[in-house]
């Protein structure tokens, strides 16, 4: 059986630290497959609020849409344990981008690498638009 593989970016644009809580856990004791999305999908918020955009413009409901998600399972993450989420960005198109995290524990052990698609979306008009130019030069600047 085939293995999803997520490349890593030369560069991260930032890094997120979020603690492992009791309710992430799963029946294993550990960090649950759900449990991780919510955590990327903080890290992802945080991403693009340093970005100075959001997931949704509730006033011009234009935002974001999840299109796909690859998660490549490293380790274990545990009660207690603080992750470091490594967030960066790849594949960026005229509609959209991944956002690619690299997930290590307070040890440095590697917990996790994944990917979320994400497209430039009208929530009113329910249909995809093209980046806006000044967020395509922001992500594609490693100083951002």
């Amino acid at each position: 059986m085939a293995r999803i593989k997520v490349a890593l970016p030369d560069i991260f644009l930032l890094t997120v630290e979020l603690p492992v809580r009791i309710t992430d856990l799963n029946y294993g004791a550990h960090l649950g497959n759900d449990a991780l999305l919510g955590l990327l999908h903080e890290a992802r918020v945080q991403l693009l609020a340093h970005l100075d955009t959001a997931e949704l413009d509730a006033a011009t409901g234009r935002g974001f849409i999840l299109a796909d998600v690859a998660v490549e399972y490293k380790g274990e993450a545990f009660y207690g344990d603080v992750l470091r989420v490594q967030v960066g960005v790849a594949d960026l198109s005229k509609y959209g981008f991944d956002v690619v995290y690299h997930v290590h524990n307070q040890a440095s052990k590697e917990i996790a690498r994944a990917k979320t698609g994400m497209l430039a979306f009208d929530y009113h008009a329910r249909k995809l638009r093209p980046l806006p130019a000044e967020l395509i030069e922001r992500l594609s600047s490693p100083s951002s």
